[in-house]
């Protein structure tokens, strides 16, 4: 929308740790993370440091060759946010998604702001295709704020959708799949003061969490989309806390994934806390379990087995959520095994509502942003995955397989055994100093386990998977600050990381001469003074070159491609493009590519004054570095996703927990957007070129 509609100011921005965030967003959504010990305490070497020889020299990479994302199986994967890299489009193909795609779309950057709406350039509309509480499966009764039940939920649209994909229909070239998460609930401005009991609340809110696959269909004008009614679709699905998910890989079974409901250690009951995610060249969606521990407490003193496996993952016994009041696996001193059985990266198949979910112990177990894949040149997977916790680390997965691209079905159940089996890796990153003006540092990956043998001395197989964090502190890999999404650019084969920031730089975590951000400028309000604030509060984009292109090398070069927050901030960089002609951009979080290369940012915590939002910059050319504002979300919201259609004709967000500040309650939100009611319902947005 380009109105102008109800403004609000941000609060003050605070020195601490949580920034621009409420505190009631850290509490929800994270139990708190930047108030509680850093988990990792194994003294291996920091980005911090290496960093600083980044930005010492400041050098502008060489563009590298160009290769495009090709549909598979089939299934045509949108180029945007699937990060399948498999050969090379057909140069009319790429032509026709350069002339009109969202890549070469001329807009006038959105200026800082802080209206309770989606913003977006002139020329533009956003609409949303589907709120929280709105229909999903064909019995879903009608929302009512006043009245709901766990099993209304169940089939509803859940709570604060983060992860964003859309996949090709099966049968019909008007309509689609949008497969989400539902991250977390913000039960006091989901539920009337009064209205229901505690035991419905936590109810609810179990109900709320998971996953939607919800079938969509074009709209009248190009770009645009709208649900289809439940009842004239067999796609749609809830996934929630009472889902069976199966848990498959080299640590199935394992006596630490057995509980007193389940004796063989595979079966699990929902996911939790999911964050971003991607989608597989055999047309599944990947989804990555974050911030699990906070949905653990305890009735008894903890398990003495496992306090340093807890402590490592911040499982502290004192979950606010109280769930365990309501299921007692949540309980650990019932259950010391329950928690082991989430923080996995988790696939779902949206084209078979009948599938079992499972949970790939392959890929390892920590807080997972997402995972994104790509495919060698030889037909393996390899799959991109952060830890989203200040001082951890970004991973590697190479399948032992090779995806089977002929699109039969037998190919399809040999493509979903693909995570199954392979090399896990973790990143260590190592300054060059060799001041050649073309990469500023090279690094390896360090194995971790294959399925068959282990890596790290004293630990099997399964306690590596299952104990990801403490293995990869014995390898030496590199502390990072936050890393969130990472996603390889379908055009030029790159890799590229939203490292978040880090409030701690040059407070609880030490700064040194080196340290590249242990101050940073911020504001308060658009167009209000910049104060210094300590730390790294806006963040990093990471460049990785894998060595030769080859995702398969076991070495890499990388480059600190963008220094985020104000241009008026001297540690500030943009690639080497002029700073005076970007817009400031403040906490990357998860990432796209468009048909032409171009990196699309979201945000999360923005400290400039203004609200979080969309970016758009190119990686390669005489444009490299220009970070140009496309929308901004409403108040207390952050921007998830995004996600770019095939077509390149549309681009979806979801603004998340819209409203979440500390003062809001139901009665008195500070957002009510979509402004379909007195209340907000977080949602999804799709935006696109007005005819």
């Amino acid at each position: 929308m380009t109105t102008t509609p109800t403004r609000r100011l941000l609060p003050l921005v605070s020195t601490g740790p949580h920034g621009s965030r409420s505190h009631k967003t850290c509490q929800y959504r994270c139990g708190n993370a930047c108030d509680q010990p850093v988990p990792n305490s194994s003294g291996n070497p920091e980005f911090r440091d290496i960093a600083a020889q980044a930005l010492a020299r400041r050098s502008v990479l060489k563009a590298g060759a160009g290769i495009g994302a090709l549909s598979l199986a089939g299934v045509a994967a949108p180029a945007a946010a699937s990060s399948v890299t498999v050969g090379s489009l057909a140069e009319a193909a790429v032509a026709a998604k350069v002339a009109h795609g969202a890549g070469t779309w001329e807009f006038t950057p959105v200026a800082p702001n802080t209206d309770d709406q989606v913003i977006v350039p002139e020329g533009f509309k956003a609409n949303v295709v589907i709120a929280w509480g709105d229909p999903v499966v064909k019995d879903a009764p009608t929302f009512d704020v006043n009245n709901q039940t766990p099993g209304a939920a169940e089939k509803q649209f859940g709570y604060n959708a983060d992860y964003v994909g859309v996949l090709p229909h099966p049968d019909k070239e008007d309509r689609a799949l949008l497969v989400t998460n539902h991250e977390y609930t913000d039960e006091p401005l989901m539920f009337p003061t009064g209205a229901y009991d505690d035991i419905t609340i936590k109810q609810v809110a179990m109900a709320s969490h998971g996953m939607s696959v919800v079938e969509i269909k074009r709209g009248r004008t190009l770009g645009s989309w709208k649900r289809v009614k439940p009842r004239d679709t067999t796609l749609n699905r809830r996934i929630h806390t009472g889902t069976k998910f199966e848990l498959d890989g080299p640590a199935a079974g394992h006596d630490r994934l057995k509980t007193k409901a389940d004796s063989t250690g595979t079966v699990v009951y929902g996911t939790l806390n999911n964050c971003a995610g991607g989608l597989t060249p055999w047309g599944t969606v990947l989804s990555g379990e974050e911030n699990f521990n906070q949905y653990f407490d305890t009735s008894a003193p903890l398990d003495t087995r496992y306090l340093d496996s807890y402590k490592r993952y911040g499982i502290t016994g004192t979950g606010t959520r109280g769930w365990k009041d309501v299921a007692s696996r949540f309980d650990l001193a019932r259950e010391p095994h329950e928690p082991f059985r989430f923080g996995w990266i988790v696939e779902i198949d949206p084209y078979d509502p009948r599938s079992t979910p499972r949970k790939h112990t392959m890929l390892g177990r920590f807080k997972h942003e997402g995972a994104n894949c790509t495919l060698a040149d030889n037909g393996q997977v390899v799959v991109y995955m952060g830890d989203d916790e200040r001082g951890d680390y970004i991973y590697k997965f190479v399948s032992a397989g090779t995806f089977d691209a002929s699109g039969t079905e037998q190919a399809r159940q040999k493509n979903l055994e693909l995570l199954t089996a392979g090399t896990l890796f973790v990143g260590k990153f190592t300054g060059d100093g060799a001041g050649d003006g073309v990469h500023d540092g090279s690094g390896a990956w360090i194995p971790l386990t294959s399925d068959t043998t282990s890596y790290v001395e004293g630990m099997s197989v399964a306690d590596v998977l299952i104990d990801t964090r403490l293995a990869a502190d014995k390898v030496g890999p590199t502390r990072m600050d936050r890393p969130e999404d990472v996603e390889v650019n379908p055009v030029n084969g790159k890799v590229y990381a939203a490292l978040t920031n880090n409030s701690d730089r040059g407070r609880k975590w030490p700064a040194d001469e080196a340290n590249p951000v242990t101050s940073s400028l911020v504001r308060s309000e658009p167009g209000g003074p910049l104060v210094a604030a300590t730390g790294n509060r806006n963040g990093y984009v990471l460049e990785i070159s894998p060595t030769g292109g080859d995702h398969l090398a076991e070495t890499f070069s990388w480059d600190l491609m963008l220094v985020c927050g104000d241009p008026a901030d001297p540690v500030t960089y943009f690639a080497g493009y002029p700073k005076q002609l970007v817009s400031p951009i403040s906490c990357p979080d998860n990432l796209a590519f468009d048909a032409v290369g171009n990196l699309w940012i979201s945000t999360d915590g923005a400290v400039l004054g203004s609200h979080d939002g969309l970016f758009r910059v190119p990686v390669e050319g005489p444009n490299r570095g220009k970070v140009q504002q496309f929308l901004t979300v409403p108040v207390g919201a952050e921007t998830c996703g995004p996600f770019i259609t095939e077509d390149q004709n549309s681009v979806f967000i979801a603004p998340q927990h819209p409203g979440e500040t500390d003062d809001a309650t139901f009665e008195a939100p500070s957002s009510t957007w979509p402004h379909t009611d007195s209340f907000p319902r977080p949602g999804v947005v799709v935006v696109y070129k007005k005819k």
